[in-house]
């Protein structure tokens, strides 16, 4: 049985927060945290960070 596509959707976005998440640290331990593009990798990884909560949020609604 497959899940819904809300479920689909949240199982994608986690695997993006995952990645860019990864993407961070790696950045992070080459650049350092204060580098321009740690940062912008940062905002990137807070955007989808605010995009799950909002699933769980507002169910139905994005």
């Amino acid at each position: 049985m497959l899940g819904s596509p809300q479920h689909y959707q949240q199982n994608i976005l986690l695997k993006q927060i995952n990645q860019k998440r990864l993407d961070m640290y790696h950045k992070a331990a080459k650049h350092g945290f204060t580098d321009e593009e740690v940062v912008e990798c940062s905002q990137e990884l807070d955007n989808l960070l605010n995009e799950y909560q909002d699933m769980y949020l507002f169910p139905g609604v994005i």
